[in-house]
């Protein structure tokens, strides 16, 4: 198909392609971002601790409390990597696959393709950000096949969006999530939260009071669009695009183009090529899941990373059919974690220092004593993307910062369920200049950091000032407590 002519080269498209420039040039790969930032916490940590005892006692407690924190992301590591695998492999059954071809064949110009797959993986992250991250990368890689003129870093920056925007004010957004289910925080927190008069009954937060505000969803929408043009305005033009084949990477055929496994007939390839097994592995785990999720007392709750993965896989193993087309998926997938599960640790260590030396109630109380009620939710933005670079958590760390970000909000008479969400466009925010949460799918592009993070700076320098406008003068909408 013959593209239309292309536009003129428009100034954000040179601006992003300076940001590019200087990524390339100056960004480091993931790695040595990871270990820089274990440079930066662990003095920190040594700083505070040296003013409360002897040099040689705080060397001490920053090095066994690194150490002993390194491994205690081990399950959410095996987690993450199964988010990878198993979200890869349900995107590569036939009948996905034919919805993602579907898609990547509305846009045929490189930059509609651009913004086409940001404005999907915003849109799929609202719902799920472990499926948006993988669906997002296969749609961008069929585009890059179908559109081989789209410059393959803009889009696979875009297939990323999601996690640096709206994620975690969408369904899975852990905040929001623990708010709302009673034993999903400790009684202590849930104390404070409902706070001296008990004006929030049980310190439970609704979802009404926090994602399914009108407040929060305008954030959304703003962010989608501001986003999706921004992207397609900032997309190289086919002259200026740096393609996949120029990365010398090969995209390789479809999935539905790709030849059908068959067996040989012996008795051994036999169990590999028939849907036998597969049927009971399906049984087994779909009544597991549906016993789950009906006996728990709040479905939302039963809703975790192991029952995603679990479901990921029982649907993977449903659509693919045979043992076999299933070993192949997860085989094609498996190159993809490697990133992970080198990068992980290090953060478990960083995070460790960062709780138990306390930094983090330095930097809370630091915002606080800056705060009145109108400030508070845009310091409590900057404050969480602060966090969020050194700690990049997926949400997971808001039991640790619930505590001071809740009771500054009592004290300031500011809307209890909005500080939730705005703690949630506050960490999105960081994805976009931390590449923790981009190595799932920079290994299946065959990327790193340096490539994409032009694109995801300028996001990042676009949304910043957006959300704070946003949080503040929204935040003057709502009444106290809820």
């Amino acid at each position: 198909m013959t593209e239309p002519a292309e536009q003129p080269e428009g100034a954000l498209a040179r601006v992003a392609a300076r940001f590019t420039g200087w990524a390339e040039r100056w960004i480091p790969d993931a790695f040595v971002f990871a270990l820089l930032a274990t440079v930066i916490v662990v003095l920190a940590s040594f700083g505070k601790l040296v003013s409360e005892r002897s040099v040689a006692s705080a060397a001490n407690e920053v090095v066994t409390i690194w150490g002993q924190g390194f491994w205690e992301l081990i399950p959410f590591t095996l987690q993450m990597a199964l988010v990878i695998i198993t979200g890869s492999v349900v995107a590569t059954t036939r009948p996905v696959y034919r919805l993602i071809v579907a898609l990547a064949s509305v846009a045929i110009t490189p930059r509609a393709a651009v913004a086409w797959v940001a404005f999907l993986a915003m849109v799929s992250s609202w719902f799920n950000w472990g499926f948006s991250l993988i669906f997002s990368a296969m749609l961008a890689r069929e585009v890059a096949r179908r559109v081989p003129s789209v410059d393959y870093r803009a889009v696979c920056a875009s297939a990323f969006l999601g996690l640096g925007s709206i994620w975690a004010q969408g369904l899975s957004g852990s905040a929001a999530l623990q708010m709302a289910t009673p034993a999903s925080l400790q009684p202590a927190i849930r104390s404070i939260v409902a706070g001296a008069s008990n004006q929030v009954p049980g310190g439970v937060i609704p979802l009404t009071s926090t994602i399914f505000l009108w407040q929060s969803l305008l954030c959304v929408v703003i962010e989608i669009i501001v986003v999706t043009t921004l992207m397609y305005f900032a997309a190289p033009t086919a002259s200026r695009a740096k393609t996949a084949q120029m990365f010398g990477i090969d995209l390789g055929l479809s999935p539905l183009d790709a030849e059908a496994l068959r067996g040989r007939g012996t008795p051994g390839e036999w169990l590999e090529y028939r849907p036998h097994l597969s049927v009971f592995f399906v049984l087994l785990a779909g009544g597991y899941l549906v016993s789950t999720f009906a006996t728990s007392a709040d479905p939302l709750n039963a809703l975790n990373l192991n029952t995603l993965n679990l479901g990921f896989l029982t649907l993977g193993v449903a659509l693919h059919g045979t043992p076999a087309r299933l070993m192949r998926a997860v085989k094609e997938a498996t190159p993809g974690v490697w990133g992970v599960i080198l990068q992980f640790p290090l953060y478990a260590g960083l995070a460790a220092l960062i709780v138990k030396t306390h930094l983090n109630e330095t930097i809370a109380g630091f915002f606080v004593s800056l705060s009145t009620r109108e400030t508070y939710p845009a310091l409590v933005a900057i404050y969480s993307a602060v966090l969020g670079v050194f700690v990049p958590s997926g949400g997971s760390k808001w039991v640790i910062e619930a505590p001071y970000v809740m009771a500054a909000a009592h004290d300031l008479k500011v809307h209890l369920g909005w500080m939730v969400a705005v703690y949630d466009l506050g960490e999105a925010l960081a994805n976009l200049v931390q590449p923790f949460w981009m190595l799932p799918v920079l290994g299946l592009f065959g990327l790193k950091a340096r490539d994409v993070m032009g694109y995801t700076f300028l996001v990042f320098l676009v949304l910043t000032p957006l959300v704070l406008v946003l949080v503040t003068v929204l935040s003057l909408t709502l009444p106290y407590p809820l």
